[in-house]
C-alpha cells in the first residue's frame, strides 16, 4: 500500500531506498542521490535576497524577478519517489542534526509529498528536499549522505469535500495551488 522506488532516470545510479535507522524510528532516511552544495550565508543568493530587501539596496538586480530568483531555496534531489494509498501522504521534515552540525535547514518547515505525486508527468514524482545554509561556510552534501526523513501519515477531509470539483495533477515539485 505505501513504500519506495527509483525514479526511472536515476534506476542504474546505485541509490538505496529510504528506511528507518531503528526499531521505533517514525521517519524513514531519505538520501542525496548526487553531490551538491548549499551555498553559505555569506554567499547564498537566498540570503543576499533578503540583505537587498531589508536594505533597500536594488543596486544590480534588474527586476522583481530576479529579487524573487535570488530567494529560492537549493534543491536536492533524492531519485526517489512514493506511492501510498488514498487519505496518506508522505511528509517531508529536516534531520534533527542538521542546523546544529551543518547549518542547514528547510525553509518550509515541513514538505508535504501527496499521493498524485507519484508518476506525475512532469518528474515522475521525484522527492526534493529544500534547504538554506544559515552558516558561514559552504555545505557540500555527498551522493548516499542523509538529508532527510519521510513519514506517512493519514488525513481527514472537511464535511463536503467529495462536491467539490478537484482539477488531475498535471505537474511535478510544486505544481499544486497555482492560483
Amino acid at each position: 500500500m505505501r513504500g519506495f522506488e527509483v525514479v526511472s532516470t536515476k534506476a542504474q545510479d546505485g541509490l538505496n531506498l529510504p528506511k528507518r535507522s531503528t526499531q521505533s524510528a517514525a521517519g524513514y532516511d531519505f538520501e542525496a542521490s548526487e553531490d551538491i552544495v548549499i551555498p553559505s550565508a555569506t554567499s547564498n543568493p537566498f540570503f543576499k535576497g533578503l540583505s537587498i530587501l531589508s536594505l533597500g539596496k536594488l543596486k544590480g538586480v534588474r527586476d522583481n524577478t530576479d529579487l524573487q530568483n535570488m530567494l529560492k531555496p537549493v534543491l536536492i534531489p533524492t531519485g526517489i519517489k512514493a506511492y501510498m494509498a488514498e487519505g496518506e501522504y508522505l511528509q517531508l521534515v529536516s534531520r534533527s542534526s542538521g542546523p546544529i552540525k551543518k547549518r542547514i535547514m528547510m525553509p518550509n518547515a515541513v514538505g508535504i509529498v501527496d499521493a498524485d505525486y507519484y508518476n506525475n508527468p512532469s518528474n515522475e514524482g521525484e522527492i526534493f528536499f529544500q534547504f538554506i545554509n544559515f552558516g558561514m561556510k559552504d555545505v557540500h552534501i555527498k551522493k548516499g549522505e542523509r538529508i532527510g526523513q519521510g513519514i506517512f501519515l493519514p488525513y481527514l477531509l472537511a464535511d463536503g469535500d467529495d462536491s467539490v470539483t478537484k482539477a488531475s495533477r498535471q505537474g511535478g515539485f510544486g505544481s499544486t495551488g497555482q492560483n
